[in-house]
């Protein structure tokens, strides 16, 4: 019986997730990167490229930090495309492309929108 397709390329991402993660809170000394969380990775079927989603646990709304976080990100890309290689023992450094993921911050207005509601909402 053989895996269904793409199991092991969610797998290894889902490795490459917490490697970059960890790297981004201890290794990566740019301050533009802190409060950065890395929501998910897609990794390419051959496992030589991913697509690496961020967003910022504070001032995602704002879009000069995200274009600060996601600059920071390339130019850390060396770095961070060396150590998770060397930590997962791949046998290809994959090509990491960062980009903003909106989900986190669409779902924080929706929350504080609910909440204002709940408090103009006449109490019963």
């Amino acid at each position: 019986m053989t895996p269904e397709p793409g199991t092991r390329a969610r797998r290894v991402g889902e490795s490459v997730r917490e490697e970059i993660a960890t790297l981004l809170a201890n290794d990566v000394k740019d301050p533009r990167v802190a409060g950065a969380v890395v929501t998910r990775v897609e990794m390419a079927g051959d496992l030589r490229s991913a697509r690496v989603h961020v967003c910022l646990l504070q001032a995602g709304d704002k879009v000069a930090k995200r274009r600060a976080l996601i600059g920071a990100l390339r130019r850390a890309s060396g770095l961070i495309r060396r150590e998770v290689t060397r930590r997962l023992g791949l046998r290809y450094a994959p090509e990491l492309r960062f980009s903003y993921d909106d989900g986190a911050d669409h779902l924080t207005a929706v929350e504080r929108l609910l909440a204002e509601i709940a408090a103009e909402r006449p109490s019963r």
